[in-house]
């Protein structure tokens, strides 16, 4: 096997990849800076997230080894970090979700409404990050009810939290998947295609501003009541709900609506320029459809980028009615008892979903196999892996003597790599110590 190569190479050649990686932690070090500023104002699971996008994709981490059994090329595949904040992660989970949500579902027609909300709350929800369960769930709870008054039937329903605007601003809504119809109390299939716009709009205004009065002090109560006033005042008809009707196949409306739902608060694509302290970025405004850009400093991108974060363990994708996890499955064996009978097919076949591996994913994304070597076209054999286990590289898996021993030179490298580079800061630190005892008090 080849020698090591530089790690520090791969990394940056990543790096270069990432606009995003680039403008928190180039040769300027945004993040850390916007650290230290900030400090105990920057929530624990924020600090959690962007350190492992810092590390995804970085072979120091971990890292799988296969040789192409033709040439004996040598390919480290890097661990990812499947973070929630990583934008190269992000797009491949949303694509696979979408893709096994187009599965699982009925295969019946759904509807993809939005629930928002008055431009003057979006900051309540900002401050008070408990009530965006609440939130969703109430969103999901009206149609629900509608459904089971109007058309006697329990909808499936699936809801996406998003916390962003076309600018990156803090703007919570609710996107739902929601079918156009639901079971019966007798078990059976009833379609139902109609959503009654203005009366959603009401109500959804109603259930939002008495969320907001019943999960605050009643000292806030106090202070954001001439903005829960103008609010209802200023919307007569109520927050906007919109649910554009869906064209074309079910399971391509499915994916696409499932991959919406998914998507990160900014994609790479949107970012057009960064020039070290400023960060330039497209969008849509919302007002007359045409597309614009925004130039704002490198600290104010951060802080609106790390907003969306969620808390640990807030689920921003939530399951009611008839895709519900806790009736999901009785719901389809009832229903598929039902279509047996019925001969109207509205249930997939039974099979088995499983999500694709890293490299049935790229090949379904356009890519070449990644198992094919470039230069011999034989195929990479899967040779071993390294991981990280209280802070050091291990080895996880060796399948021969020369596998664990190339691995043992690659760990070994590292860890030489990583010390000299703890040495050169504490140096840095030590030398700036010194010139501050000798420089005279300011």
């Amino acid at each position: 096997m080849s020698q090591p190569q530089s790690p520090g190479l791969w990394y940056f050649q990543f790096m270069e990849l990432n606009i995003l990686k680039q403008i928190f932690f180039d040769k300027h070090k945004h993040w850390n800076r916007f650290k230290e500023k900030y400090g105990t104002r920057i929530r624990p699971i924020v600090i959690k997230e962007v350190e492992k996008f810092r590390g995804c994709g970085n072979p120091e981490n971990g890292f799988k080894l296969f040789v192409c059994e033709g040439c004996h090329d040598v390919r480290r595949v890097p661990y990812r970090c499947k973070g929630r904040f990583c934008t190269t992660c992000s797009v491949g989970e949303s694509e696979e979700w979408s893709r096994l949500l187009a599965e699982d579902v009925l295969q019946v027609n759904h509807r993809h409404v939005i629930f928002t909300i008055d431009e003057g709350l979006r900051d309540i929800f900002l401050l008070h990050r408990h009530l965006l369960k609440d939130f969703m769930d109430e969103a999901a709870r009206i149609l629900i009810e509608f459904f089971q008054k109007k058309a006697k039937v329990t909808p499936g329903i699936i809801a996406g939290l998003h916390t962003f605007g076309s600018k990156v601003n803090f703007n919570p809504h609710v996107h739902i998947l929601v079918t156009m119809g639901g079971m019966t109390k007798k078990g059976e299939w009833k379609g139902y295609d109609f959503l009654p716009f203005e009366m959603l709009r009401k109500q959804w205004q109603t259930v939002v501003l008495k969320l907001i009065r019943r999960g605050v002090t009643e000292q806030e109560k106090k202070r954001i009541q001439p903005r829960l006033q103008k609010a209802f005042s200023k919307n007569g008809k109520g927050f906007y709900v919109h649910a554009p009707k869906q064209k074309g196949n079910v399971k391509e409306q499915l994916r696409y609506i499932g991959r919406y739902i998914r998507r990160p608060a900014i994609g790479l694509n949107r970012i057009e320029a960064y020039d070290g302290q400023m960060v330039t970025f497209k969008y849509v405004d919302k007002t007359d459809g045409v597309e614009k850009t925004e130039s704002v400093t490198v600290e104010e991108f951060i802080a609106r980028l790390i907003r969306h974060i969620p808390d640990e363990q807030f689920k921003t994708i939530r399951h009611y009615g008839m895709y519900s996890r806790r009736i999901k499955n009785l719901c389809k064996k009832v229903l598929a008892a039902w279509q047996a009978t019925s001969r109207k097919w509205i249930l997939s076949i039974k099979k088995t979903l499983r999500r694709k591996t890293w490299r049935e994913r790229i090949v379904a994304s356009g890519q070449k196999d990644p198992i094919i070597c470039p230069h011999c076209e034989s195929y990479y054999e899967y040779k071993g892996e390294v991981c990280k286990e209280n802070g050091k590289l291990t080895i996880k898996v060796a399948l021969c003597k020369t596998t664990k021993a190339y691995l043992e030179r690659m760990i070994h490298y590292f860890s030489s790599q990583q010390t000299t580079q703890k040495e050169k800061e504490i140096n840095s630190i030590q030398t700036k110590g010194t010139h501050h005892v000798c420089m005279p008090a300011l």
